[in-house]
């Protein structure tokens, strides 16, 4: 979807019968606005991340489906696959085998623990890396169990590497005129994504804990209770330290020798938090999301999704985008967060009804005649 965004031509390729499973994972669904059309709306999980996208079916089971992908590759620059290792190469769809057919093609595999090692046959999923991999170690309230984050936020970190791989592979491929097989893996994606967290225990020996929204190296910078709510706060210096305190009527803090610091305030954490929370939980948070306004430190309120979306900011940045789709109607959804000076980038299309494109695809990229993707048709090798 993000190379969609970036001016792509994607074509996802989906299986005739019921297509990529995520089209049946609610509610919600977008309601179908054809009263004739017995089928219920796609999944709002699906529609949130194939816009941009063409729909072919095929059958890969099928010889003749096989045969439309081999032709597909001949005119492709990237394919991006999530199967098993070796499962594609026993069809005749491995990089091997396309490479030979294209020589110039990019081939990105995604698998949950990659191509290599004892682990390599085992399916991936985010929120099993999520618990193997150590995210879900550390997040939580200290006390309390692990918990996984609310996205499935290993499958996004990997499509993000995945993506920048691609697109340093296709600069390459600018010198050398080779494509090239990219082996990326949701584990080794979400142990890099521990940053930090992964090098206090690579260089300091140092194993983490769960700390809830609280920073293991940073005092204050954590959610903290008001009257009637929470707001998060934060100080990731002295400068912002003192400000926060002169904001929040606590100036004799910054004076003294166990605040001083950062790292004084790490090591007297408790202390400093209970005087904190002590201050803040005599106002209601509207008052103090007044108070600290333009004070010179980080703090926000804890918005639901309603208030993220009516977000002053993100109104004014255009981020949702209206639409039209050909079942539900007028649609909207998250658009490409970037801005760029001399593009612009947007939904061009909306995601696409199961086989919606397949024989525009078969006509305009591959030339097929009317009567091949018949015959194809009648073989079971692409959907109805």
């Amino acid at each position: 979807m993000m190379l969609g965004d970036l001016g792509a031509d994607v074509i996802k390729v989906e299986h005739p019968v019921g297509g990529d499973d995520t089209r049946a994972w609610g509610p919600p669904f977008a309601e179908n606005k054809d009263h004739l059309d017995k089928n219920h709306g796609e999944s709002a999980y699906f529609l949130c991340v194939n816009r941009n996208k063409k729909s072919l079916t095929v059958n890969m089971k099928e010889k003749g489906g096989r045969r439309v992908l081999h032709d597909l590759v001949k005119h492709c620059d990237v394919l991006v696959e999530n199967y098993l290792p070796g499962k594609l190469s026993k069809m005749g769809l491995g990089y091997k085998e396309l490479s030979e057919i294209n020589p110039k093609l990019v081939y990105a595999s995604i698998t949950g623990y990659g191509q290599t090692g004892p682990y390599a046959n085992r399916p991936g999923y985010d929120v099993v890396i999520e618990a193997e991999a150590g995210l879900m170690h550390i997040t939580g309230e200290q006390d309390g169990k692990p918990v996984k984050v609310g996205v499935a936020i290993t499958d996004l970190t990997t499509g993000l590497y995945t993506k920048s791989a691609i697109l340093a592979a296709l600069i390459q491929r600018g010198i050398t005129g080779k494509g090239q097989h990219i082996d990326c893996s949701l584990i080794e994606s979400q142990v890099a994504s521990l940053v930090n967290i992964a090098s206090n225990y690579l260089i300091g020996g140092q194993e983490a804990k769960r700390m809830g929204t609280s920073h293991p190296s940073i005092v204050p910078y954590e959610v903290l209770p008001t009257k009637d709510s929470f707001v998060m706060l934060g100080a990731g210096n002295e400068g912002q330290f003192s400000k926060l305190c002169n904001r929040m009527g606590l100036s004799h803090l910054v004076e003294d020798p166990k605040f001083k610091t950062n790292t004084d305030r790490v090591k007297h954490r408790k202390e400093l938090i209970d005087k904190l929370e002590s201050r803040l939980k005599e106002e209601k948070s509207d008052y103090w999301l007044e108070k600290l306004q333009d004070a010179g430190f980080p703090y926000a309120p804890i918005s639901n999704i309603q208030e993220t979306f009516n977000h002053p900011q993100i109104v004014a940045r255009g981020l949702v985008h209206e639409i039209d789709h050909p079942r539900a109607g007028k649609l909207k959804l998250v658009g490409p967060p970037i801005k760029y000076s001399d593009a612009e980038p947007t939904i061009r299309l909306p995601p696409p009804l199961l086989g919606q494109h397949t024989d525009e695809v078969l006509r305009e990229v591959l030339g097929y005649t009317f009567e091949t993707i018949q015959n194809l048709r009648e073989e079971g090798a692409i959907g109805v």
